[in-house]
């Protein structure tokens, strides 16, 4: 019996419950070869297999264990980050293309570690404290490279701004930024009437129409549809080079999709401007 029937036959674990069983659960789960790996994505692919997507799925589950135990410095629980994590792995099984010549895993670590990312950044602080791309690389690399607690010197504010590449007022915002107090936010719920207010009480909620909230949400909701759409009218090629030029969240430059193709950087470029100049036509349209 292959490795992919065997996996076929178990039931998914459960995060919920007791987390030391569910790692030796997903721990117990074979793991694919690549000839399985392919098929099965092919199935799901082409013939929309459930069954086969969620084999994929299965299989690469202690991946994402490993992948949030190395997250464990954030002060968040390991079966939150773990579901988080499951997310993004099933995002990649949709996305992910057999005909690429890579395996799942290294597609998926990705999308795993973005949507954990998201999870810390939304739940480490109650005030964001990184509200940019670049502010959020700032903040994971930070985080990293701090060697002991308390306030950096001058001397460690140099070292890290130099590996990273920032300028070292950034550096120290950022400190300053993890270095804060969270402030309750809402009242306790035991506060009585006598109580200072809480912060909510003082802020103005400009975003409070309802109708401009949902016409909102209608627009992005509808660029989503028309991105999708217009990405599904593009040859594979075409597709790709959109997908990991502009969609990824780790992009690519034009050298490394030339060197995946075994053509010239020009040669990638030109092939982009083409679907760009089809894609904007849909969105005109």
């Amino acid at each position: 019996m292959s490795q992919a029937m065997v996996s076929a036959n178990l039931p998914i674990p459960s995060v919920v419950g007791s987390l030391d069983a569910y790692i030796s659960a997903v721990h117990r789960i074979p793991v694919l070869s690549q000839e399985e790996e392919q098929s099965l994505s092919r199935r799901f692919h082409d013939q929309e297999d459930l069954a086969a997507a969620k084999q994929l799925v299965m299989s690469h589950l202690r991946f994402v264990v490993h992948v949030a135990r190395g997250y464990s410095g954030y002060g968040l629980q390991l079966g939150d980050l773990i579901q988080e994590g499951n997310i993004g792995l099933m995002k990649a099984v949709k996305r992910f293309d057999p005909d690429q010549g890579v395996r799942l895993v290294s597609f998926a670590v990705h999308w795993i570690r973005a949507e954990m990312h998201e999870f810390i950044l939304r739940n480490w602080r109650i005030v964001k404290v990184a509200t940019t791309k670049a502010q959020r690389k700032l903040f994971f690399n930070l985080r990293k490279s701090k060697k002991r607690l308390g306030w950096m010197n001058a001397e460690e504010v140099r070292v890290v701004a130099k590996d990273l590449g920032v300028p070292e007022a950034t550096v120290v915002e950022m400190e300053s930024r993890l270095s804060g107090r969270d402030i309750g936010f809402e009242a306790p719920a035991d506060a009585d009437d006598d109580a200072r207010p809480a912060p909510e009480a003082f802020l103005i909620d400009e975003g409070a129409d309802p109708y401009d909230n949902v016409s909102a949400a209608d627009q992005s909701e509808n660029e989503l549809e028309t991105l999708s759409s217009a990405l599904g009218r593009l040859d594979d090629r075409s597709r790709f080079i959109i997908q990991r030029r502009w969609l990824d969240e780790d992009k690519a430059t034009l050298q490394d999709l030339a060197d995946h193709y075994g053509v010239s950087a020009e040669r990638i470029r030109q092939v982009e401007a083409n679907a760009m100049k089809k894609m904007r036509g849909l969105f005109a349209a």
